[in-house]
This record gives C-alpha cells, structure tokens and sequence, in this order.
C-alpha cells in the first residue's frame, strides 16, 4: 500500500498548491485596483477554484489514511 500513500501525498500536495494559487490571486486582484463589481466577480470564480484545491487535497489525504490503515 506504499503506492497508496505516495499517490496520496502528491494529490495532497496538488491540493495545497491549489490553494497557494487562490491565495495568491485574490491577494492580487484585492490590490489591483479594479472596480469593486469587476473585483468581486474575480472573486466569486475563484471561489469555484478554492473549493476544487481543497477537494482534491482531502481526497489525497483520504488517500494517505487508506493506504496507512491497509
């Protein structure tokens, strides 16, 4: 189950990376200086994206509990 655990850890790693992605976004359309109707349309699709990265982070580490336990 070793397999299990490694691919865990890289879609877990995925995930986080995911979420480093939204952080960095929304930090860069908040300090754009975009109009706030446009700003916050930004930020409502990246919403979608967060929810995605976080997804895909629990399922590695679904993965990585799996593979300890078998």
């Amino acid at each position: 189950m070793t397999i299990l655990i490694i691919i865990g850890a890289v879609t877990a790693a995925l995930g986080l990376a995911g979420l480093g992605y939204c952080i960095r976004e929304a930090v860069r359309i908040r300090k754009g200086g975009i109009p706030a109707e446009q700003s916050a349309a930004k930020l409502r699709a990246l919403v979608a994206v967060n929810m995605a990265a976080v997804g895909v982070a629990f399922i590695g580490l679904g993965m990585v509990v799996a593979g300890l336990l078998l």
